[in-house]
Parts: structure tokens; C-alpha cells; sequence
């Protein structure tokens, strides 16, 4: 049966249904282009899709609560597998694979991966006595009762699940208003982003999880960082979430799966126009041939392996 690669939507997600999936890519992009991700990601998403995954995109959310968002991608995916289900029993499609949990893979770019992070985060049996070591009990108390106007706490997993991490920016207020005073402002009167970047580490760092995780990262992106930020300065190695997620994950019992491929933040966006990629950002390189393009082939290949890993875990 051919594929056609065509989104509809489905839930609050956009969705490209394949005729015979191996499995399910739910993707969310970063602020802005990941608003629109069926038209800036539509490269990248579609390569994936041609490879036999169905593909559901997930639109950015803007929100300074992102623990919220995380719950809501679970509570998503839980009214996707049925919806799914459905419409694939409508067209004629294979639909027996929507109802596995083990063939669910995440990826996110850029601020879609601390939503993915977070969201496996909550997948750990000991995710509120974490919560609670990373921040002050009065917080502590604040995200369970948040969590639990969306989805029952107890409910949340994804183990098993694995997930791409395509430029990690695990931004605070800080990276989100980009004016010092004001920022500082908000995280004084506790209206800015939580959980802050430093709150994010600890609770990735004290998390059993993360066995499942590849990385992706870009030599030029000076926004998340990259692996060449080892030889810089200590203030800069602080600040790049890249290099921390690289040395973070690497502590994991399984061997990390990393490659930093050339190109700058916001490599994963662009449209297919003839041989070459057009990635409408004109700060950028603006365009690119398809020839010279790695990143669709890499995300495939970790993809599969991340699946092989999977099955073989005890």
C-alpha cells in the first residue's frame, strides 16, 4: 500500500498516518518554528515518515509551567492511542501497533526536549522524593497537585519508550526574556519558568532513567551548545545544555548513543524544495543541498538502534 505523507489532525496534534507502521515518532519542536511543526519540521518529518514510522507532531506550547506541558504530552498520548487506533481501522491500515506501548518513540529539538526529559523524568518510581531533594517541599507540593489536575501522577510512563534529543535547550527565565532585570523579577515573585534549569539537571541527574536516550547535537549552535564546548571556558561549558546532557547521559549502563553533525540550532528545520533543503532562516544558511544533508539519516539509524536496545533489555 503506498504512503502518503499528509497530516490531519487528531486530539490537539497533527498527525500522518502511515498505511503499515514499524511505529509512532511523536515530535515537538522548540518555541516558534515548533508552533508550526508540520511546515518548518516538514523535511526531517517526512524523511522519517517515508522510513515507516507514523508521525505526530506536536505543536509547541509557549508556557513558563513546564511541568504541566510535560503531563499533557502523556495525557495525549493516551487519547492518541485510541484515536489512532481508529482512524487507521477507517482507512484500512494496519492498526494493531497503536495499542503497544513499546512502539512510541519521542524526539524533540531544541525546548520540546526538556518537555520530553521532564515527561520521563515523571515516568521514575521515585520521581516525587527526587522532586522534592531538587526543590523546596512547598514547590514540591505545587507540581504534584499540577500534575494531578491533568493526569493521576501514579499514571505517568513512558519506560520503554525510547527518545531523541536533537539539540537539548533546557531553557530558565533567563534564556525566555532575554532582559536580565525582568527575569529575575519574575523568578523573585515565582512567576517564571520552573522548573529552572538547575532544578532540571538535578532531577535528570538523580533519575534512574535515561537508557533509552540518543543525542544529536550541532558543531555551530551556539544556543544549546555543542561537544566542542569542552575546550572553552568554564562559564561556557556552564551554560551549554548540550555538553551537560553529553556527560550526564554517559554515566548510563548503556553506551551513549551521540554524534555532533556540522550545521547550527536550528538544523532540524527546513522544506524540501527540488535537491536542496530550505530551512527559512535567513540568519542561517538559508538553504542547503539534500546531498550533504546527515541529520534525517542519523535520527533514523538511532532511532533503530534505540529499538533494538529496547527489545533486548532485561
Amino acid at each position: 500500500m503506498q504512503a502518503e505523507f499528509k497530516f490531519q489532525p487528531v486530539s490537539f496534534s497533527w498527525v500522518a498516518l502511515h498505511p503499515e507502521p514499524k511505529g509512532v515518532v511523536q515530535f515537538i519542536g522548540g518555541a516558534f518554528f515548533g508552533t508550526f511543526p508540520t511546515i518548518f519540521y516538514r523535511y526531517f518529518l517526512r524523511k522519517l515518515f517515508e522510513e515507516g514510522y507514523t508521525i505526530v507532531a506536536l505543536p509547541f506550547r509557549f508556557s513558563f509551567r513546564h511541568w504541566s506541558i510535560a503531563a499533557t504530552l502523556f495525557a495525549e498520548q493516551n487519547t492518541l492511542r485510541t484515536e489512532l487506533t481508529t482512524l487507521a481501522q477507517r482507512y484500512g491500515y494496519q492498526h494493531k501497533i497503536y495499542q503497544e506501548n513499546s512502539k512510541y518513540s519521542w524526539v524533540g529539538h531544541s525546548l520540546g526536549c526538556k518537555y520530553v526529559a521532564l515527561l520521563e523524568f515523571l515516568s521514575g518510581d521515585r520521581w516525587q522524593e527526587v522532586v522534592q531533594q531538587c526543590v523546596n517541599a512547598k514547590e514540591a507540593a505545587r507540581i504534584e497537585r499540577a500534575i494531578a489536575e491533568i493526569v493521576p501522577p501514579e499514571k505517568i510512563s513512558i519506560k520503554g519508550q525510547p527518545s531523541l534529543l536533537l539539540a537539548p535547550d533546557i531553557s530558565d527565565t533567563e534564556s525566555a526574556i532575554p532582559i536580565r532585570a525582568v527575569a529575575r523579577w519574575l523568578d523573585k515573585l515565582k512567576l517564571g519558568v520552573l522548573p529552572t534549569r538547575e532544578q532540571t539537571q538535578c532531577c535528570v541527574a538523580s533519575s534512574s532513567l535515561f537508557n533509552l536516550t540518543a543525542l544529536i547535537s550541532f558543531q555551530n549552535d551556539t544556543v544549546a551548545g555543542n561537544l566542542g564546548d569542552k575546550d572553552r571556558s568554564e562559564e561556557i561549558q556552564k551554560n551549554s545544555d548540550v555538553l551537560w546532557f553529553f556527560r550526564q547521559l554517559q554515566k548510563r549502563p548503556l553506551p551513549l548513543l551521540c554524534k555532533e553533525l556540522p550545521g547550527k540550532h536550528l538544523e532540524p528545520v527546513g522544506v524540501q524544495v527540488g535537491p536542496y533543503v530550505v530551512d527559512l532562516n535567513p540568519l542561517d544558511k538559508f538553504i542547503e543541498p539534500i546531498a550533504q544533508r546527515w541529520l534525517e539519516r542519523v535520527a533514523i539509524e538511532f532511532l533503530s538502534e534505540l529499538r533494538r536496545r529496547e527489545q533486548n533489555l532485561p
